[in-house]
C-alpha cells in the first residue's frame, strides 16, 4: 500500500475515534437527562449544561478532538497535497493516532488526570515534531 494511502488510513482511524466518542457523547448526556429530568431547553448553553449533569467527560473528550487533531489532519492534507509523504511521516501518524486512542480511552473510562496528561503530552509534542520534521523535509525534497 503506498504511503499516502497508509497516512489517509491514519486520519481514518481518527474520524472513526471521534464518532465513536460524539455516540458515547449523545449515549451517556441522554442517559442522564432522561434520569435527571433535564428538559433540553434547560440545558441550551455550556453553562446551562454544566449546571445540570455531571457526566462530562465524553463532552469534554469530544471537544479535544477537535483541538489539536485538527493539526494533525491539516498535516495529512498537506502532505497528500504536496505529495511528500515520506515513511517516517506515516508511522508518527499512526502513532499520534494509538496516543491519541489512548487519550480518549483514559478521558471517557478511569480518567486518571496525570495518565491522560502523559498521552496527551506525547502526542503533542510528537505532532510537533512532525511538523516541524515534515517542513525540514519538504524544504529539503524540493531544493534537490
Amino acid at each position: 500500500m503506498p504511503p499516502s494511502t497508509l497516512l489517509v488510513l491514519s486520519a481514518f482511524a481518527l474520524v472513526i475515534l471521534t464518532l465513536v466518542v460524539g455516540l458515547r457523547l449523545l449515549y451517556v448526556r441522554s442517559r442522564e437527562m432522561r434520569a435527571k429530568r433535564v428538559h433540553p431547553q434547560a440545558a441550551a448553553t455550556s453553562l446551562q449544561m454544566a449546571a445540570k449533569l455531571q457526566d462530562v467527560q465524553a463532552a469534554d473528550n469530544f471537544r479535544n478532538l477537535f483541538e489539536t487533531p485538527v493539526l494533525f489532519y491539516a498535516l495529512v492534507a498537506v502532505s497528500i497535497g504536496s505529495r511528500f509523504t515520506p515513511d517516517w511521516l506515516v508511522v508518527g501518524a499512526w502513532v499520534y493516532v494509538a496516543l491519541r486512542f489512548a487519550h480518549s480511552f483514559i478521558h471517557c473510562t478511569y480518567n486518571r488526570v496525570m495518565q491522560r496528561f502523559a498521552a496527551f503530552g506525547a502526542g503533542f509534542l510528537l505532532l510537533v515534531g512532525l511538523w516541524a520534521a515534515f517542513v525540514i523535509g519538504l524544504a529539503g525534497n524540493r531544493s534537490a
